[in-house]
């Protein structure tokens, strides 16, 4: 569990709740709690009671069972207190071995160790004005990964001085020092922080997008190299299975990347409902929700797109290889019927030298042998020659 207290461009941890039990103990900023699945089941009596201190209201049953449930797909709810969001996530795990059992089966088989190590399991988030709640799965690698950036991103607090200074103290001159560092712009500091629950949602949704788009790179050099194997009519393609388990899989990652686009375009419309502040400053916040909405949205439309052509290729690879493969054995027919007719003359010669007539011209003559012979080579060569410049011998590239 790791709790946030996030107050402009500050950005505290606090290392339980206690604290927040009082509607008092945030007077400004907003809350960013985030657990694991295990996490809410053992403290959700007082992450109930935090939200009905600080938000007057608390998690209806059904979405908490969806918080805690492995298994759901993305999708968007909301109700007139708050917001409910699940996203799947596209994530790398550390390793093939290292995959859980709750994944879905269709990743863990014979398929690419790219393949093998996404990692689908879905991210909650509860939406509130003053809370931002998020649900992670155990290993928590998309928490700590968006908190480092978070605290990096912030201004540290300002402290209380540690000492009094002696009245004899001022008549001293004090030492040469070097000249103060420029203050960092408030403005630029808080442009890197989030300034809501709703936007701080957004980019952790925006950093699980990233996760997949940074593996386009190693998915398509695979696939590539099975394409290029498929299409060598002088390799042996052997890995049917792994073929057909990594188009099932990109088929599945395909209908989690519709899920996640119909998920925020679900959330964009109903932030659009939503009746547009008088002030300046929410108006500007308004608006910027907005924009990181659709940039969310692009996002997950190019992973879509990715998909989908990942998908297409795999499937025009395995068509162009079953071309290739009926061409190269058109070509080896035609050799063979061209081969054939080579012979078929000089296999009637044969036989008509081999019937049993007493008088056959050639039979009794001592160089009739070499005669017949030189005209079946003579026949010979010339259909050779003739099919060669009809190009039903020529080698096809």
């Amino acid at each position: 569990m790791r709790i946030f207290r996030i107050n402009g461009s500050q950005v505290t941890e606090h290392p339980s709740l206690i604290p927040f039990e009082s509607p008092a103990a945030c007077p400004t900023g907003y809350l960013w709690l985030s657990l694991s699945r295990d996490e809410l089941r053992a403290s959700l009596a007082s992450v109930q009671q935090i939200l009905r201190a600080l938000c007057r209201t608390q998690l209806v049953d059904l979405h908490v069972s969806d918080l805690l449930n492995e298994q759901l797909p993305s999708r968007y709810d909301y109700t007139s207190q708050y917001d409910l969001l699940v996203f799947r996530r596209l994530a790398t795990t550390a390793s093939p071995a290292a995959t859980p059992e709750s994944h879905e089966p269709s990743l863990l088989r014979n398929v690419p160790p790219v393949l093998r190590r996404i990692d689908t399991r879905p991210v909650g988030f509860a939406v509130f004005d003053r809370v931002l709640l998020s649900v992670h799965p155990e290993d928590g690698a998309v928490r700590d990964s968006f908190a480092a950036k978070l605290q990096a991103a912030a201004t540290p607090a300002p402290g209380p001085a540690t000492g009094t200074a002696s009245p004899h103290a001022a008549a001293v001159p004090a030492p040469p020092t070097e000249p103060p560092a420029p203050a960092l712009d408030v403005r630029a500091v808080s442009s890197r922080v989030p300034t809501s629950p709703a936007d701080l949602m957004l980019r952790i949704v925006n950093q699980i997008v990233d996760g997949y788009l940074e593996l386009r790179r190693e998915l398509t050099r695979q696939l590539d190299h099975w394409q290029a194997e498929l299409i060598d009519p002088k390799s042996r393609f052997s890995h049917w299975g792994a073929l057909m388990e990594a188009r099932q899989s990109l088929h599945h990652l395909d209908e989690i990347c519709e899920d996640q686009r119909g998920a925020i375009q679900d959330w964009i419309d109903a932030f659009e409902k939503l009746a547009v502040p008088e002030r300046a400053a929410e108006l500007r916040e308004h608006e910027l929700i907005m924009v990181r909405s659709r940039d969310v949205l692009e996002h997950i439309e190019r992973v879509v797109h990715h998909v989908q052509r990942l998908e297409q290729n795999a499937e025009t690879a395995v068509q162009m290889h079953f071309s290739v493969q009926s061409h190269r054995a058109n070509d080896i027919m035609r050799v063979l019927t061209a081969l054939t007719a080579v012979f078929l003359p000089l296999n009637l010669i044969a036989g008509i030298f081999g019937m049993n007539f007493e008088f056959i011209p050639l039979i009794h003559k001592a160089d009739g042998f070499w005669i017949a012979m030189g005209s079946m080579a003579l026949i010979g060569f010339v259909l050779v020659l003739v099919f060669w410049r009809k190009r039903y011998l020529a080698r096809t590239r």
